[in-house]
């Protein structure tokens, strides 16, 4: 019970740190509501991306693709293969769901570095990547969770809580932490990787404005594919472990 009490006191101090402010914000009032209008416009612009470019390329299929076609056709498979070795022969209804997670983190991470969004001037704050904002890097962990637990039910019904106490009842207060530190885990990799690569890229242009940056860049780029990588694998893993009950 221990583990229990520790367990939400971390939560509930996380939640008083979800009160802190660094910079400035650009709020929008919806009602009661009070939200960070900055990252909603952000992630509609890579939510555009995304949509424009599978119309564009998609819209008139082709036996034999071609240039776009053949490219998005790479992707799914790409995805479809990493679904199906972390979830098992019943990933097909999860390739979207992998797939939406996987292209919306990329995407997100490279709207950072490429998309010139500094030249965008709002009354407060700035525009940055959405996976730069804690609350969106939240939101796609929490979505993770919600899909995990709805694989497992729908798959073992209420007999899929019997992992609590598995291998031993002696393990459920550590088998309940580990529903929750697997969204904490998701969340703060992608963001403190994310906010490090931007802040490393700003302190770098401003000290050397020529040269340095340029391969920093690089760097980045690549580390933001591997983030959606992890991501996206780890949810699949998750889904795969609930459903079956292997690590």
């Amino acid at each position: 019970m221990n583990v229990l009490s520790s367990s939400i006191n971390t939560l509930k101090g996380l939640y008083e740190i979800s009160g802190v402010e660094v910079g400035q914000h650009f709020y929008w009032k919806i009602g009661s509501f009070q939200v960070h209008g900055q990252v909603l416009i952000t992630s509609w612009v890579v939510i555009a991306i995304l949509l424009g470019s599978a119309t564009l390329f998609v819209r008139n299929p082709q036996t034999i693709p071609t240039g776009g076609q053949n490219f998005f056709e790479y992707v799914l498979e790409f995805i479809r293969d990493v679904s199906k070795t972390q979830i098992g022969e019943e990933y097909g209804p999860w390739v979207p769901f992998i797939g939406t997670m996987f292209l919306f983190i990329f995407v997100s991470n490279w709207s950072g570095a490429l998309l010139p969004w500094k030249i965008i001037q709002l009354p407060h704050g700035e525009l940055a990547a959405p996976t730069n904002d804690i609350n969106t890097t939240v939101a796609l962990a929490l979505l993770t969770s919600a899909a995990y637990f709805y694989a497992g039910l729908s798959k073992k019904g209420l007999a899929y809580f019997g992992k609590y106490i598995q291998p031993t009842p002696i393990l459920l207060p550590i088998n309940i932490l580990e529903d929750f530190t697997k969204p904490l885990s998701l969340s703060f990799r992608l963001f403190g990787n994310i906010l490090a690569d931007e802040l490393v890229v700003v302190v770098l242009v401003s000290l050397v404005p020529l040269v340095v940056p340029i391969p920093v860049m690089f760097l980045g780029l690549f580390t933001s594919g591997i983030q959606a990588l992890i991501f996206a694998t780890l949810a699949a893993a998750y889904i795969g472990e609930s459903m079956e009950g292997h690590h």
